[in-house]
């Protein structure tokens, strides 16, 4: 099948249903369609992260759409891009609120952006559901707040668990964004995890986003000699700072959180040997995974990465809970969500009081590929909460 190609500035409409509202009856006196808006950086810095989730939204779409409606009515999915800056998110929120009058959205996908919009949303009451924003703080706006990805606090402490547990280090260095709540979260956890279990964090050396030069910072953390060498930061990033770590010789494993995702297609060789937590691994040996994989891949013509998965998560939990709901009326849907407890593609997800979700990690290795200068992920570990 060809590859769906969306402009950066199509609006997209979609009719979805879900399997769990298949053949029910509109409440009296609701008509037309569901309107359910999404942000995601379609373009960008993290674009690969936006196109990808994007898509995996349109697949399940269609997939409920074939199962026959949610309460007897369509769903109207509008789909904004925020090129993952607070401030087009801030505007895409207004739009799809005040402009299209959504009830819910799923988005945004970036943790900076997700909180710009968290307060607003929980003013507003619109149910929101971030597949991938990670930083702790970002479900604090709110009981209308949820996410399908776990959060930094248990991520940070899977790499460092993994890190000196079943890499024996004893020695780690970070090298992080100190202007980048992603980034710095993702570096207070792994520190206080790897403290706790009794190693040291003999550098801890920060840069700025936009940064490209990362030789002084890495001269100095070369000098301490970490058996490992946290870069807690995204793909596009890491990969220049890869090379910079080759080039200076620096032999130290390195670790990187879900934010690494993409990066076998953006670096080379120098990643090999790495290790990144995720949220799935595209070949676990799991009926689900394979399934959609498999689907995704026909469909767009690339293996779905991590985000695609949880964008595709995300999607049935806010459509499974407005049919279990049987009404639009946000305070129902909120319960009806609260009270998921079911088996998606990323695992078993069911939520804590916070609205994060009870859900394992996987840690990815980096290996070499079949082409020459092009990584491969092979599955390395599953970590339950």
């Amino acid at each position: 099948m060809l590859k769906k190609v969306l402009s950066v500035a199509l609006v997209l409409t979609l009719v979805i249903t879900t399997f769990a509202g298949c053949g029910s009856k509109a409440p009296a006196g609701e008509t037309g369609p569901i309107k359910i808006g999404s942000i995601m950086p379609i373009s960008g810095p993290v674009s690969a992260y936006g196109t990808q989730s994007r898509d995996a939204i349109i697949m399940a779409v269609d997939e409920i759409n074939a199962a026959g409606g949610i309460l007897g009515r369509q769903v109207e999915a509008i789909v904004e891009d925020d090129e993952a800056n607070p401030e087009k998110t801030k505007s895409a929120f207004t739009k799809l609120v005040t402009d299209d009058g959504v009830i819910g959205i799923v988005g945004a996908l970036t943790s900076k952006c997700s909180l710009a919009i968290t307060a607003d949303a929980q003013a507003r009451k619109i149910i929101m559901i971030s597949p991938s924003s990670t930083n702790d703080t970002v479900t604090d706006a709110g009981d209308y707040i949820f996410r399908s990805c776990y959060n930094d606090s248990f991520q940070g402490q899977v790499v460092a668990s993994f890190a000196y547990k079943d890499l024996k280090a004893i020695k780690a260095a970070i090298l992080f964004d100190n202007t980048n709540d992603y980034s710095k979260g993702l570096t207070q956890t792994f520190k206080a995890k790897f403290e706790e279990l009794g190693g040291t964090v003999v550098s801890e050396e920060s840069y700025a986003t936009g940064d490209m030069d990362f030789n002084a910072q890495l001269t100095k953390i070369k000098g301490t000699a970490p058996d490992v060498l946290f870069i807690p930061d995204y793909y596009n990033t890491v990969s220049l700072i890869a090379k910079q770590v080759k080039s200076q010789g620096l032999t130290s494993t390195m670790l990187g959180a879900d934010g690494w995702d993409e990066i076998a297609n953006n670096a080379g060789d120098e990643v090999v040997g790495s290790y990144y937590s995720n949220h799935y691994s595209p070949d676990a040996n799991d009926p689900e995974v394979k399934a959609f994989v498999a689907k995704y891949t026909e469909l767009f013509g690339v293996a779905p990465n991590a985000l695609a998965a949880l964008a595709y998560d995300a999607t049935y939990i806010l459509t499974d809970a407005i049919a279990k709901a049987g009404s639009t009326d946000p305070e129902a849907i909120k319960t009806a969500m609260m009270e998921t407890n079911k088996k998606f593609v990323t695992g078993q997800i069911s939520f804590d009081a916070k609205r994060n979700p009870i859900k394992s990690a996987v840690m990815v290795e980096l290996v070499k590929g079949t082409e020459p200068n092009k990584p491969a992920v092979k599955y390395a570990a599953t970590v339950n909460p």
